[in-house]
């Protein structure tokens, strides 16, 4: 066996996956087709942002990385909803969900995509038994009872235990596993990019409602002296493409009127970039010695730090039945127990997703009235708002 674990991906997902499953003492090999853009102003650097909510937070730990990542992190105190579908892009209705109502930590932790990829994939350096060869991609999947067999572009083939597919919403290795995938299209692009504000976030996160999805803005560290936000901006789909096109001093003015000017004009603090907006769940999470994670097993809209805090759930079980019952890696009760135990948390998610998502797209005022009313309910019981943010970090649904 030339190792226990293939690791198909070299993303976010991949090489948090690489690191836990090193960290437990397997010998894993993580490929990728490109290699990480580990530099914010770099072509092709991913400037979107991640924040790792306290679940999440703990299986870093566990894995070795959260000490390398604590000194960039931004905490998340407070999630703050606004709603600004009234006449005109202001604020009419804010609800802040604070994490001491629930926690003595934060919600999460916030860390730019690009520098993730930097810090993880340079800790992969240093551990033995881990193989990191990003550039090579894999081109197929023979599985047999007690191996799989993968073909590498490099022309060589290895043979696993376990092959874990952490290889995006296009999954190679899911397609070579003849496993099917229900999609939603929303008619939706977000945009995403770093700016910078004359007032500062003061660790709250902030989520802004009017129509074609929400305006987020994640606290970063502070840019050249000025307070910093990622954000993601879904619109739709042909608004979005005219917005990516607007000049900077436009698209400014632009993103400050949207923001409703919570904290003051917006300044572009790096480039745009922008990706469509989907829903999609695999019709299953196994196949014969395969393993389906993150977005290759499920996409959701950016609302609510959800999706990569998904992924590594995902991760968390398979970690923990690979690490208590090491000599059944890959066996078929092993996979089993992965999909039981995974299945109908990411249904229950991506279905509440879906939904905030068609809500937060609402134009219609009367619609839009609906959604600010059913906000204010929701705060107004704070049960109801307690259970709601304790699902949120990761609680059984």
């Amino acid at each position: 066996m030339d190792h226990d674990i293939l690791i198909s991906g070299g993303g976010i997902a991949g090489l948090i996956a690489t690191a836990a499953f090193g960290a437990a003492g397997f010998r894993v090999l993580c490929v990728d087709p490109a290699p990480p853009v580990t530099t914010r102003e770099s072509e092709g650097s991913d400037l979107r942002s991640t924040a790792f909510l306290q679940p999440a937070q703990a299986f870093l730990a566990q894995a070795g990385l959260w000490d390398r990542l604590a000194p960039h992190a931004t905490p998340l105190q407070v999630m703050r909803i606004v709603d600004a579908g009234g006449e005109f892009p202001e604020p009419r209705l804010s609800r802040d969900f604070n994490a001491a109502d629930i926690s003595d930590q934060p919600f999460g932790w916030n860390l730019p995509n690009w520098l993730l990829r930097r810090e993880i994939a340079a800790h992969l350096a240093d551990l033995p038994g881990v193989t990191f060869r990003p550039g090579t991609a894999t081109t197929s999947l023979f599985t047999r009872d007690a191996s799989a067999r993968v073909g590498l572009s490099d022309g060589r083939r290895v043979e696993v235990r376990l092959v874990i597919a952490a290889d995006g919403r296009g999954s190679p290795m899911r397609q070579a596993a003849g496993i099917p995938v229900r999609t939603t299209r929303f008619g939706q692009k977000a945009l995403a990019f770093a700016v910078t504000h004359p007032l500062p976030h003061d660790n709250v996160s902030t989520e802004i409602h009017r129509s074609g999805g929400p305006f987020t803005l994640v606290p970063l560290p502070d840019h050249e002296g000025r307070p910093s936000s990622a954000v993601v901006w879904m619109e739709e789909g042909p608004k979005a493409e005219a917005l990516m096109t607007l000049p900077p001093e436009a698209f400014e003015q632009e993103m400050s009127q949207r923001s409703c000017h919570l904290f003051g004009p917006l300044t572009l603090a790096s480039r745009r970039t922008i990706w469509p907006i989907i829903a999609q769940e695999a019709t299953r999470l196994t196949a014969q010695r395969l393993a389906l994670v993150a977005e290759a097993a499920h996409v959701v809209p950016p609302i609510g730090a959800q999706g990569l805090n998904m992924s590594l759930a995902d991760m968390r079980v398979l970690h923990d039945l690979a690490s208590t019952s090491p000599d059944r890696l890959g066996a078929p009760e092993m996979l089993d127990a992965y999909s039981r135990a995974r299945l109908p948390d990411i249904r229950a998610r991506l279905a509440g997703i879906t939904a905030l998502n068609r809500a937060s797209m609402l134009s219609a005022p009367a619609l839009r009235d609906a959604r600010a009313a059913a906000l204010n309910l929701l705060y107004g019981a704070p049960p109801v708002r307690r259970t709601l943010m304790q699902l949120g970090l990761g609680a059984s649904s």
